[in-house]
């Protein structure tokens, strides 16, 4: 009879895995009464803000009133637009160069990506004085190519990418030159099929980080012909247009429902892409 192998000292007792699942379930908590509050505040009249009587009315009004209050279908196409062309063109030069790093051989090519690694050490906020007079003198100004025009690489995509591409077998690209491919041919066949899940992950992140960036678009736009939803919601609820916590809610709500939907939604493949990833 084999003897019990023996318990680890690192193994985390029963107290401990106690402990580590109440200190997330507080944090859990801490992280979603904010939006709980502005679930309940925009679903109810001023009132009974801060009431949180179970038998108050429930009312659509907050978000009628918002609507009407600011150009927001101005603010949702334009939104729309700049995360749509911003993936866009991070998808089309992030794998054109990620593909080039990982499969050519050219004079500095291990110096060239040693720049591209350098940037994901710099801040964005760090270049905002410069990407502004660049676009002044561009005349892109208060237009949306001018908010996208800073973010359409991204070194942290062609980082990804990258080592995506390095895991795939050489035996691939012989075959697909056996069969007369030409380069492009096999990055668009053998390649990016191949790295879907981490497309996915990649495209997901980038949708998040640039609907909700807020400081770039509010410094290079000044009309609301420019102006995503985050700086659209900012100036709604500046002091000029008075606090009504559940008129602010509601905009709140509308404004990042399309992130809770599609989060809601493709919950599971968010999850198992981001594993995928990791694991490449």
């Amino acid at each position: 009879m084999s003897a019990p192998a023996a318990r680890s000292p690192y193994a985390p007792t029963g107290i401990w895995v106690g402990i580590e699942a109440a200190g997330a379930l507080v944090l859990a908590c801490l992280w979603i009464l904010p939006l709980l509050f502005a679930v309940w505040a925009a679903f109810h009249a001023t009132e009974d803000t801060t009431r949180f009587a179970l038998t108050a009315p429930l009312t659509l009004e907050n978000f009628r009133r918002a609507w009407e209050a600011a150009p927001f279908a101005r603010y949702f196409l334009n939104t729309f637009v700049l995360v749509t062309l911003i993936l866009v063109c991070q998808f089309v030069l992030c794998t054109l160069a990620a593909y080039a790093f990982a499969r050519f051989s050219f004079v500095g090519r291990e110096i060239a990506f040693a720049l591209v690694l350098a940037q994901l050490m710099i801040m964005p906020d760090v270049l905002i004085v410069e990407n502004y007079r660049t676009m002044s003198r561009l005349g892109l100004v208060d237009t949306i190519p001018g908010i996208a025009l800073p973010y359409v690489a991204s070194a942290f995509g062609i980082f990804l990418l990258r080592q995506t591409f390095r895991t795939i077998p050489r035996e691939l690209d012989d075959a697909a030159r056996v069969e007369g491919a030409s380069a492009l041919q096999t990055l668009w066949k053998v390649y990016v099929p191949l790295a879907r899940p981490i497309y996915v992950a990649y495209g997901l992140v980038s949708v998040s980080f640039h609907w909700n960036n807020f400081l770039w678009p509010l410094i290079i736009t000044n009309s609301v012909e420019a102006r995503p939803l985050t700086v659209g919601l900012q100036i709604f609820s500046s002091g000029d247009q008075g606090v009504d916590w559940s008129v602010i809610c509601a905009a709140t709500l509308m404004t990042s429902a399309p992130l809770l939907i599609g989060f809601l939604l493709f919950q599971r493949q968010f999850v198992q892409s981001f594993i995928r990833a990791g694991i490449r």
